[in-house]
């Protein structure tokens, strides 16, 4: 065990350590300058996806279906354990940094949901599938199917069995600590609900996100604002603060601006995921019209997640009174949870634990559905899948009642770095075809079509799936 931590350790240095974040930041603010800064271009047109469509066919998934699955899977602890981390360790003005990396990673969210898109394929029972790995296979060739087959298997690695066993371990901790719930209950719960969802497919997990994500998102957002409105007078305070800290104008932590620089980057490109190659996946199952519609989807599911979600935690806790600067004290989910207590009573503690399982449920099913479609790549055999599905339930039992069990998940980082890594490779040589799709798609809207539609007659050089595309022109 010790020779594979130590190998997993060195894995996590090579990336996380020193290369990946610079690297996601570079690469997220050139997609943005050459893409004409299309995240803010198509600003207003991410909401759209709210609306309900009287033209859905109910036996697709939607673009609101996928947008609510990804967001039910980017939000997740590291919304209420992670910001509390990046503040505790980088001060108020890690929330500025995490500002920045959302708003120039809604552009990295656009490009892999479009190609995603782009490179899908219809399914024998009508449904699609898509990702990465598949864009790697149709977009550069069959010379890279090694790489193709590396990110499917840290993909499941990482989502599937490593994430999914945090998720377990953060809400049987959290059931525990505030309602004195034993492990083995919430992890007996917890696994069976999971069984029940993901032996039902995609539709089951994206009826069910349809149902629990906007509830967890309102009600943390609805918490967040009652706060926000009983503080609303230190309210200039605290953003002035928060900008103050980010720019090295007041010293909250030891290690200054540069603490919050790299504390904000890293929990926020943690947080909403973008340009590490995993909400494609979902990206890829949604009929719409044209790829880059999905793409603004997503793109929207990155703001929902930092700017909205992580902003709720942020305030929460600095509004309050229980966060001290450059103090050593209570950290993570703890000084969410304490902050919330002394804003509006005890009673928060429990709301907050109904919130964690919601947030963790959510990521739960979303990170299954990676592990499939990953699997799907490699295998179409049934019994595969099904052992697969065990196995998740297997494993979020295994991290709710194992409170030690770190072996099971420690190695989720460096695969997870890994899976950026071929991601962000894909993505540099496939923006160009991105670009060009992107360019198409904005020819549309200036010539008047309001709701353009993609055409693969009009792009015969790429391996496109004709049927994937019902609404393209008769030929």
């Amino acid at each position: 065990m010790g020779f594979l931590d130590t190998i997993f350790n060195a894995i996590n240095d090579l990336t996380w350590g020193w290369a990946l974040i610079p690297f996601l930041v570079v690469l997220g603010v050139f997609f943005t300058i050459a893409s004409g800064f299309a995240q803010f271009r198509f600003f207003k047109r991410m909401f759209r996806v709210l609306r309900s469509d009287a033209d859905a066919d109910p036996s697709r998934i939607s673009a609101r279906a996928a947008l609510f699955v990804s967001v039910g899977g980017r939000v997740g602890g590291g919304n209420i354990a992670g910001v509390a981390v990046a503040i505790t360790a980088g001060g108020p003005g890690a929330v500025f940094w995490m500002w920045a990396i959302a708003l120039i990673g809604m552009c990295s969210a656009l490009i892999e949901a479009t190609l995603a898109q782009l490179y899908k394929r219809t399914e024998p029972g009508g449904d699609y599938r898509g990702g990465p790995a598949r864009s790697i296979i149709h977009g550069l060739g069959e010379n890279y199917r090694w790489l193709a087959i590396i990110y499917s298997v840290c993909l499941i690695a990482s989502f599937a069995i490593g994430f999914n066993a945090f998720q377990g371990n953060t809400v049987a901790g959290a059931a525990l600590d505030s309602l004195s719930i034993p492990r083995i209950y919430t992890g007996v719960v917890l696994s069976l609900a999971t069984g029940v969802i993901v032996f039902g497919g995609i539709h089951r997990i994206a009826k069910a996100a349809d149902v629990v994500v906007p509830v967890m998102a309102i009600g943390y957002l609805g918490m967040a604002l009652l706060i926000i409105v009983m503080n609303l007078t230190s309210l200039p305070g605290v953003i002035i603060d928060i900008v103050a800290n980010a720019f090295g104008f007041r010293e909250a932590v030891a290690g200054g601006v540069g603490a919050a620089i790299a504390q904000g980057l890293r929990r926020g490109l943690f947080s909403n995921e973008a340009g590490l190659g995993s909400a494609p996946n979902v990206a890829a199952t949604a009929y719409v019209r044209h790829p880059v519609s999905q793409g603004i989807t997503q793109s929207f599911s990155v703001f929902i997640d930092t700017i909205l979600i992580c902003s709720c935690t942020a305030f929460i806790i600095l509004l309050g009174d229980v966060y001290v600067p450059g103090a050593d004290g209570v950290d993570g989910v703890i000084l969410t949870q304490q902050s919330m207590v002394s804003h509006v009573g005890a009673w928060a503690q429990y709301y907050l634990t109904a919130a964690i399982f919601l947030f963790s449920f959510s990521s739960i099913m979303y990170n299954y559905y990676l592990g499939e479609n990953a699997l799907s790549f490699m295998t179409d055999s049934m019994t595969a899948r099904n052992i697969l599905r065990v196995a998740i339930m297997a494993i979020v039992f295994l991290g709710a009642v194992a409170p030690g069990a770190t072996f099971v998940f420690s190695f989720s980082d460096p695969m997870m770095g890994i899976l950026a890594v071929v991601n962000l490779l894909a993505l540099m040589m496939l923006f160009p075809v991105a670009l060009r799709i992107i360019n198409d798609y904005r020819a549309q809207l200036n010539s008047g079509i309001k709701r353009p539609v993609f055409d693969p007659a009009k792009f015969p050089d790429l391996d496109t799936d004709p049927t994937a595309w019902p609404d393209a022109p008769k030929a």
